[in-house]
């Protein structure tokens, strides 16, 4: 397994692992408009370049045999919503294409995502996760992510609901 930041020049491979994974993971349980919509307006080459752009961001690919199986997107020092005003490291997306999955790509994605914290000594990482995800929010929970609180996702103009998990980076557990 490699782990590789994202450069503008990869921009065209993002798009196309970031729309793959996407509907893979939520075409079978949304409306065909809501998820064209969605594509449009938040995974479009613009919109990721802009994203790629921003200080606060990074994405990160995770290579497995060669092959791009998922990606990592982080925001780093932005605050848990109506939690803390504390800077933390928000893992926005960790994707893995359905082939990969079992492998530990995640995984792999989701340890980048913590060696960040460490490294800029973030006290917490916080997290999204759609309540109609339990194979991820088992995963969350594996890795000592607790949930705290619910926000609204919205996917074309369906009103989703993600359960926000977050993980305390130190030994004092999560005191919010």
């Amino acid at each position: 397994m490699r782990i590789q930041e994202v450069t503008t020049a990869d921009l065209p491979q993002l798009q196309e692992i970031a729309v793959q994974t996407f509907v893979e993971s939520f075409a079978d349980a949304n409306t065909e408009e809501n998820m064209r919509q969605y594509l449009r307006d938040s995974l479009s080459l613009e919109k990721l370049a802009e994203e790629l752009a921003a200080p606060q961001s990074e994405f990160y690919f995770a290579w497995f045999e060669g092959q791009c199986a998922g990606y990592l997107k982080t925001n780093i020092g932005c605050t848990l919503p109506d939690r803390t005003a504390e800077p933390v490291l928000e893992i926005q997306r960790i994707y893995v294409l359905q082939k990969f999955h079992g492998k530990y790509v995640g995984q792999s994605l989701l340890d980048k995502a913590l060696a960040i914290a460490r490294e800029r000594r973030l006290p917490y990482v916080w997290l999204g996760v759609w309540e109609k995800n339990p194979r991820a929010i088992v995963f969350y929970r594996r890795n000592g992510f607790l949930e705290v609180g619910i926000q609204i996702f919205m996917l074309g103009n369906d009103a989703q609901r993600d359960i926000l998990m977050i993980r305390a980076m130190n030994d004092a557990g999560v005191a919010l």
